[in-house]
């Protein structure tokens, strides 16, 4: 019987979501393989354009790993763990370069987010909602995560000057301008970009201290206060504004250029490598 119940009630939840994310949604579950194709398709490019560096894929990292890396900073810090086998899976994995020292650095990490099916949705001609008579569903919390994953990855890097974690936003939760999208019958609605109800993307800028998105921010900033010299670990979060689809020649491009910032910090620990001829 609670088994029963509880199948009832996800039914109820995803038709309620239906529009947003929804449970396991078919949408968010394609995004988030095409970022994980895009990676290793970006790895493969790299290991081309940087012939005499050693690279490697993983799919995520433990946070036993995480707090052992902490543990090397300050005894004080990652003491913490209740479960062993805990990690983390970014969506696109962890790309990383092997060092001068035999040290893996990580110099990708991507991550996949979405939300929002509005315009697919007024494409068809469809109403949403529990009693199936809304023409836009309130935006839901299913990027949570990505918060996390990010303050993980900022954890593990916390000795690095360069924080190379992307976010690819994609779906109409995520727009930066207006949109009107026609309708079967030819009539025409617009989704206004800035409608609280819908737009989550300032629920994700605390992860790059509000600067702008859609921009390469791996090269760590420093900020002065009094004495102190602050760094700040900055995500790059990317959306496509209008709704569209990413392409992966898109995402690989803007994985490109990340990496590529990232060799660029650590150029003095692959120095001997770039130089052996």
């Amino acid at each position: 019987m609670k088994g029963t119940q509880q199948s009832d009630r996800l039914t109820s939840q995803q038709k309620a979501a239906e529009g947003c994310v929804g449970i396991f949604d078919e949408e968010a579950q394609k995004h988030d393989k095409e970022v994980y194709n895009t990676s290793t398709i970006t790895l493969q490019k790299l290991k081309q354009e940087f012939p005499k560096l050693s690279f490697r894929y993983r799919r995520g990292v433990t946070k036993k790993e995480i707090n052992e890396a902490l543990q090397k900073i300050d005894s004080r810090l990652g003491q913490t763990l209740f479960v062993p086998s805990a990690r983390i899976k970014p969506d696109g994995g962890i790309i990383e370069v092997r060092d001068d020292y035999d040290n893996w650095r990580i110099i990708v990490v991507s991550e996949a987010k979405y939300q929002g099916k509005d315009i697919e949705n007024i494409k068809k001609g469809k109403l949403v909602g529990v009693n199936n008579n809304q023409v836009l569903m309130a935006a839901g919390n299913a990027i949570e995560r990505a918060h996390k994953n990010i303050h993980e990855i900022a954890n593990l890097m916390l000795l690095e000057t360069h924080f190379p974690y992307i976010l690819f936003l994609e779906g109409s939760n995520f727009l930066t301008e207006n949109v009107t999208i026609e309708r079967p019958d030819g009539t025409t609605y617009t989704i206004t970009y800035n409608d609280g109800t819908l737009n989550r993307l300032d629920r994700l800028t605390s992860a790059n201290y509000g600067m702008p998105i859609n921009m390469n921010l791996c090269k760590n900033k420093f900020v002065s206060h009094g004495e102190l010299n602050i760094m700040l670990q900055a995500a790059s979060i990317y959306t496509k504004g209008d709704g569209c689809h990413w392409k992966e020649e898109e995402m690989i491009e803007i994985m490109l250029d990340v990496a590529r910032t990232s060799l660029n910090m650590l150029g003095k620990d692959l120095f001997k490598q770039l130089t052996n001829t």
